[in-house]
């Protein structure tokens, strides 16, 4: 089937005062009627002509683009000092297709053989960074019929053993740097029997892991001598079918264990072909590899890319390198998360806001497409993006045509930015292209392309789902509410889970008896019938004057300013008010002190910015800033920081304060300052000028 077929294109002219549509007769008590997409309605699992198995996606890929280039990567031509080509180098679709079938058909032949197995699915667990192995083996699970089980990079210890035992996991892929770990806690995991290594190794290195995991009783095997062993046992692929086990996707926890989220194939397939809808990608479309695979927003992302038939290049691993490896590859699709865009956005500024000529016409290029863009929707200026844009753009590679914003908040005032500036879609939301989560392969809800008034909203349902809004009692949010109804959002479609893996608990909690998916946010359905994300049902907790706060809306509102690189905002049912802290960023803290001190200190100077964060000066002035965006925001006075501390040491995986997926554990975060936040809770109430 032409790969063009399964696109579908947005109308020639779209609805944009009418983007969802209520379903008549299914409004009730407590709750808005069932709102679906404004221009496709409900798509279904038995509609025509759509994606059902992960298969059928790399199957299109392969026939649109069999002898191109798919999976690539830039090599290492020097360890000291570390150094990479200037050149991505490609594996072609064509190539993959023999490697997929290799790989699944040596997997295949040792679950048959009993040499694996034993657990309830034929579950496979890979852990590495980003690279074109780990999707040349998840698209080789996809064709045999194997589960794939991600382990996060940033998985303590604990929680890989953990995985491994709950997902019955027997082989794991991993890269070297990873296979130490997991020999020192395979005695805690007896079902663990063989371990692949998924790079290459130099002699020495690979005779060294292969006795290590000897001598623990497991098999090692290098990728190349699997290879070789499934093509001298070769199976043909095995086709999936819908209701499959795909994959079981481990969602960190803020405080207990991580869940198992059970994906079929049609949930993420039929998620990738939603997505599909109003696509904007060339067919020869490039994407930069560079958030985890292991999360659900990066896989989604780069099915999309392989269901047209794209290009995928993996970043080099370093941070740093981000920008120089988007130059050499020339993206075009570029999922992304705030902290990057954010930064893009300070450069963009702090180059563009100077004295003179120079910083005359920036100002005019940004009023004169910021008008344009609040207008008619248009991003692109035949005059001022060849003139002041061109250079912004270039950072990106020059060629982007979608920009993504992912796994947190970002001020509408950025994305109308990164709009006007990058010259093309930039969608906002908590997961690719969308809101969404785990729970609904990241799909949910989808911002229209040159919507003009689309941002600070995640878009109405996208085709494969239906919405409605619950009424919050706890938090006075009703379906009644005037001007725009507002509720905790509720998600149906065929692309929902069903079930964690052996969790019913947290299954009937979430999931309700008629499929919907509570996803704990509150939004607003606005008059155009665009989803707005305005609160959390949980993580609520009562001040000693008796009101409700909601302690994630309110580090949402004070995350977006530049100032803030992290916040824990904290509270006691004991105190009427609010107290953070407040992690700052360099650059934008380094400013600040440098005014209020009168002494010019560097973003480097650790020791300085760090005795400037017990400055009493400093403090205040950050306070008083903290105190301006509350009620910019809105925020009631109770809900406005009273109190801050500020500090360098961050929250991190590995001070056990963020989840690996970047949420705050909010206990492990009081106690690491909890001598800290105690002391700003014994100062007493400040005064109400604050």
């Amino acid at each position: 089937m032409p790969i063009s077929d399964r696109v579908v294109q947005w109308p020639a002219v779209k609805p944009f005062d009418k983007q969802s549509i209520a379903v008549p007769g299914t409004k009730r008590p407590g709750q808005t009627a069932h709102y679906r997409n404004g221009i496709w309605g409900l798509v279904e699992e038995t509609s025509p002509n759509l994606f059902v198995t992960l298969d059928q996606i790399f199957a299109d890929g392969l026939q649109a683009s069999k002898d191109k280039p798919f999976l690539g990567r830039r090599s290492v031509v020097s360890v000291n000092p570390l150094k990479f080509a200037p050149t991505y180098t490609w594996f072609t679709y064509g190539e993959v297709d023999i490697k997929r079938r290799h790989i699944g058909s040596a997997i295949h032949s040792l679950f048959n053989q009993g040499i694996l197995g034993g657990g309830e699915f034929q579950t496979v667990g890979i852990w590495a960074p980003n690279c074109p192995e780990w999707q040349i083996v998840d698209i080789a699970l996809q064709t045999y019929q194997k589960v794939s089980v991600s382990l996060y990079d940033t998985l303590g210890k604990d929680s890989v053993a953990y995985i491994i035992e709950h997902a019955h996991l027997t082989v794991i892929f991993a890269t070297s740097e990873h296979i130490p770990l997991l020999l020192k806690t395979a005695h805690k995991v007896p079902m663990l029997r063989a371990i692949v290594c998924m790079n290459e190794l130099s002699f020495d290195a690979s005779k060294l892991l292969r006795e290590w995991t000897e001598s623990q009783g497991l098999i090692f095997k290098e990728l190349a001598e699997l290879e070789a062993y499934g093509k001298a046992n070769y199976v043909e692929p095995i086709p999936a079918y819908p209701d499959l086990v795909a994959s079981i996707c481990y969602t960190s926890g803020t405080t207990n264990n991580p869940k198992g989220v059970v994906l079929k194939h049609k949930n993420l397939a039929l998620a990738t072909h939603s997505n599909m809808f109003g696509l904007t990608l060339p067919e020869d479309a490039v994407l930069l590899s560079y958030l985890p695979l292991a999360h659900i927003y990066e896989r989604v992302c780069e099915l999309c890319t392989i269901a047209v038939g794209g290009r995928i290049g993996y970043f080099t691993g370093d941070p740093l390198r981000l920008l120089e490896d988007a130059q050499i590859l020339k993206p075009n699709f570029f999922p992304s998360v705030p902290r990057v865009l954010n930064r893009v956005y300070q450069a963009a500024m702090v180059g563009g806001n100077v004295p003179g000529l120079k910083g005359i016409l920036f100002n005019k290029a940004v009023q004169t497409k910021l008008a344009n863009l609040y207008q008619t929707g248009e991003v692109t200026h035949a005059f001022w993006d060849r003139l002041v844009f061109r250079k912004i753009q270039a950072v990106l590679g020059g060629q982007i045509k979608l920009v993504t914003s992912g796994s947190a908040p970002i001020s509408s005032d950025v994305m109308d930015f990164l709009k006007i500036a990058l010259a093309c879609e930039v969608a906002e939301g908590q997961h690719p292209f969308t809101y969404g989560m785990t729970e609904n392969c990241a799909t949910s809800c989808k911002v229209w392309s040159n919507d003009p008034t689309g941002s600070g909203t995640v878009g109405p349902p996208q085709p494969i789902n239906e919405i409605k809004l619950i009424d919050v009692p706890a938090m006075n949010y009703t379906s009644e509410d005037k001007p725009n109804p507002r509720g905790e959002l509720c998600v149906r479609g065929a692309n929902c889970f069903t079930t964690y893996y052996k969790d019913e608990k947290n299954t009937k909690e979430t999931v309700d008896d008629e499929g919907w998916v509570h996803t704990g946010d509150v939004v607003e359905l606005d008059s155009c019938g665009r989803v707005k994300i305005i609160d959390r049902v949980k993580n609520i907790m009562k001040l000693a004057q008796g009101e409700y706060v909601a302690l994630e809306k309110i580090e949402n509102v004070y995350s977006s300013t530049p100032l803030i690189g992290q916040i824990y905002v904290h509270g006691d049912g004991l105190q009427s008010f609010l107290i953070a802290v407040i992690i700052p960023d360099p650059v934008q803290f380094a400013g600040i002190v440098s005014s209020v001190t009168g002494n010019k200190v560097a973003p480097e100077d650790v020791a300085a910015l760090t005795a400037a964060c017990t400055d009493e000066r400093v403090v205040d002035h950050v306070q008083s800033i903290l105190s301006k965006i509350g009620k910019q925001n809105g925020l009631k006075g109770f809900e406005i920081i009273k109190r801050v501390h500020l500090s360098l040491t961050a929250f991190s995986v590995d001070n056990n304060t963020l989840t690996p997926t970047m949420k705050v554990r909010r206990k492990d975060a009081y106690n690491l300052y909890k001598k800290e936040l105690d002391a700003l809770y014994a100062l007493g109430e400040p005064s109400s000028k604050l």
